[in-house]
Formats: C-alpha cells, sequence, structure tokens
C-alpha cells in the first residue's frame, strides 16, 4: 500500500517501543499524525505500534538499530516507498552505559577510571547515532512543508547546571559517557539547526526531566507521558517556533 498522496503528517521515533519514545508515539498518535516507531527488536516494534493503533491511532514498527547504518538507510527507504516524505523525526533512543545495574552504579564511567569501551558505546548510540539518522532522513524531511527534528537530551547535559557545585546535580557520580554524551548531542543539536535554518527545518533538543524508564530502572519522579509533552511540543512546532534551542516543559534551559 502506497501513502503518499495522502496529506497525513508522518513522524518517525527511534527507539519507540518503550518509555518515552513510546509516549511520545502515543501522543502525537492522538494528534493525528502517522508514528513510525523505530525499535531494534522487530517484534517489540510490532507489539507496541498495535497498541497505538488499538488506542485508535495510526502506527507502523520499522526495524531501525541507529548504531547500524544498514537498518537506518533500510528504515530511509521503507518511509520514502509508502509515504514519500517525513514531518518530525524524534531521536529518542539512548543508552546510559550503566546496562542493567543500578543507575548509580556507574564505576565503569568515573572519568578518571573510565573503561573507554563503554564511553564510546554511549557515544556510539547517544551522538554518532543521532547523526546517521538524522543524514539519512534528511531528504525526506526535506518534502515536508514543516519539518522538525526533536533529539532528547538530558538536563544534566547543561554545564551551566552540572557546573555548580551546589546545583541539583551536585550529589551525583561524575561520568565521562552519558552526561557528556548528552551535551555534545546539544552542541550537535544547535550546529544542525545553524546549518538547516534556511531551509525552515527547526532543530531544537528536549530535556524530559527525570522519568521512569528503563534507562534508570524505573526510579524516576516522572511518567513518561510526562517527559514526552516537550517532545511533542518541539515536534509539531509552527512556523514561528525556536530553532537551535534547549528546553523542558517549563522552557529554555541554559546550556
Amino acid at each position: 500500500m502506497n501513502e503518499q498522496t495522502t496529506h497525513r503528517q508522518v513522524a518517525l521515533i527511534t527507539g519507540a517501543n518503550k518509555g518515552i519514545g513510546r509516549a511520545t508515539a502515543e501522543q502525537l498518535a492522538a494528534l493525528g499524525m502517522t508514528v513510525l516507531i523505530g525499535a531494534r527488536n522487530a517484534r517489540h516494534g510490532d507489539e507496541a505500534a498495535a497498541a497505538v493503533r488499538a488506542a485508535g491511532g495510526e502506527a507502523h514498527a520499522i526495524a531501525l538499530d541507529v548504531t547500524d547504518p544498514a537498518t537506518v538507510l533500510a528504515a530511509a527507504r521503507q518511509v520514502e516507498e509508502r509515504f514519500g516524505h517525513l514531518d518530525a523525526l524524534v531521536n529518542n533512543a539512548g543508552i546510559s552505559g550503566a546496562g542493567n545495574v543500578a543507575p548509580l552504579d556507574v564505576r565503569g564511567q568515573i572519568p578518571s577510571v573510565a573503561d573507554l569501551n563503554i564511553v564510546r558505546a554511549v557515544f556510539e548510540t547517544n551522538v554518532f547515532g543521532v547523526i546517521t539518522v538524522t543524514n539519512a532522513m534528511l531528504p525526506l524531511l526535506r518534502r515536508s512543508p514543516a519539518p522538525r527534528i526533536v533529539n532528547l537530551s538530558s538536563d544534566a547535559a547543561s554545564l551551566t547546571i552540572t557546573s555548580d557545585p551546589d546545583g541539583p546535580f551536585a550529589g551525583l557520580p561524575p561520568v565521562a559517557g552519558y552526561t557528556p554524551s548528552k551535551t555534545a548531542l546539544n552542541a550537535l543539536t544547535l550546529q544542525y539547526a545553524n546549518e538547516l535554518r534556511k531551509d525552515g527545518i527547526l532543530v531544537n533538543a528536549a530535556a524530559p526531566g527525570f522519568c521512569a524508564t528503563d534507562i534508570n530502572q524505573h526510579t524516576g519522579h516522572r511518567t513518561a507521558a510526562q517527559g514526552a509533552a516537550v517532545v511533542v511540543r518541539l515536534a509539531t512546532l509552527g512556523a514561528d517556533g525556536p530553532t537551535g534551542g534547549f528546553f523542558s516543559e517549563d522552557g529554555p534551559i541554559p546550556w
């Protein structure tokens, strides 16, 4: 079935089979968008897409591993063949580098003794994966009248906040992987925004807050749905919306 002739907006969310990605897919679908659920595990993606459809939304699963360029290119071809364009890209997929251990057990990422294999793996997903997916999807985004890109960042990515010895992150262990990768993602967001501003493509970073998801063993105090709200807002900005910004639900966050 080819749906290129329809005017329905299409959004692709990476890592959307669970957590904030799935909540984002559910909310965008509720707004009437066709959501493409990118997932490394095809079965998990199919299950998430089925759940969105059961709730009345339009959703399709796409096998996509942000660290595997072949699957990313295959996903771009699928989107082109079926829809012909893409209106919103949400780069949600990310890893903490802590694996299945407690969120604060980051011995492999303490800067002075960091396991570089862990650090590289975190950057491979959280930074290089975003470049891989964004570049593959840009030709499709350029066919949209109002293209939007949202990169999932973190409050901890703010150098202003994390450099404050009395700030909210003062009690957390320092890491060489996750937090720096999100700071790098913010810088990358700004560079894409600067390049694509002339083309009307709005690119922003979203900080969903400390949400209860698998990445922190569900210790967060916010729900995934609450975290997704700022992502959805940035993915549906009007033509006069900001670009090259870093936002939480409450507004701009200092770099």
